[in-house]
């Protein structure tokens, strides 16, 4: 992916998420618009950022490992969007593409900010190189008839790690979000664990394309529990459930083979 894109995440923008992954406790001074709107918007990206942040953690294949730390998979889906501004603020957001999304996080109790959680260098989100063509962002387009589902492959055996979900699941999406995202990218301020997003835009240098995961799914029983280890194949899988069965997606993992056609896959094992 183009080390110039800048990489925003989304919290809280499907239901009971926050609460399987211990996190709606960050989020209590949040005043929201509704109760099922999205919580903020977080960098995990901002090229030559002299923090943390400015280290490249998209991998299509590797997550990278921590000792001692919990952490959990996110499967979700990622919008690649162009950018338009008027002057210093964005006017428009243009998604162009999605994928399949790892918005892998490391569990920390009281981390003052989401993206502390979010990069921890090399290797520590994931990103299908496969992107799916986006024709209108609106109901009517393709992404009406996709779905969103991931897996664990351990000691061999095949896990389901987050539920099927259909894209049409999210809380906010199509053009309520994209309003929504340009709202907060132009004026969410430094706040709880929330952090102040036009200047980060404008010190990346105001990038022409944003890359943003648009929330995690909701967790199996398994995936709430279980941590990830070394040596695990992650699989989020993002797929046309009008050509595939669910039943035919567990088989393709299973099997290590995927189609070409309709389907994004983010394979990923823990080194």
């Amino acid at each position: 992916m183009d080390k110039t894109i800048i990489g925003f995440g989304i919290a809280g923008n499907f239901a009971h998420h926050l609460e399987q992954a211990g996190e709606s406790a960050d989020f209590v001074d949040v005043v929201v618009e509704s109760d099922d709107a999205p919580k903020g918007i977080f960098p995990t990206f901002i090229p030559n950022h002299d923090t943390f942040l400015g280290d490249y953690p998209f991998s299509v294949d590797k997550i990278q490992f921590i000792e001692g730390k919990n952490i959990q998979v996110e499967p979700e889906v990622g919008l690649m969007c162009e950018v338009t501004y008027k002057g210093d603020k964005i006017s428009e957001l243009k998604p162009t593409h999605f994928m399949a999304y790892n918005d892998c996080s490391i569990r920390v109790e009281g981390a003052k900010k989401i993206s502390h959680k979010k990069n921890w260098g090399e290797n520590s989100k994931g990103v299908s190189a496969k992107e799916l063509e986006i024709d209108i962002f609106s109901l009517g387009g393709v992404m009406d008839d996709y779905s969103l589902t991931s897996f664990i492959k351990r000691d061999g055996k095949v896990i389901q790690y987050g539920e099927d979900s259909e894209l049409l699941g999210y809380s906010y999406f199509y053009s309520k979000l994209n309003d929504w995202m340009v709202e907060k990218l132009n004026s969410q301020k430094e706040h709880g664990p929330l952090e102040d997003l036009n200047s980060v835009i404008l010190e990346a240098g105001k990038p022409e394309k944003l890359l943003i995961s648009i929330g995690a799914t909701r967790y199996t029983e398994f995936g709430e529990t279980h941590y990830l280890e070394k040596g695990d194949i992650i699989y989020v899988v993002v797929y046309n459930h009008s050509r595939f069965a669910h039943e035919s997606v567990i088989d393709m993992v299973k099997k290590d083979v995927f189609g070409t056609c309709q389907i994004s896959v983010l394979r990923q094992e823990v080194i």
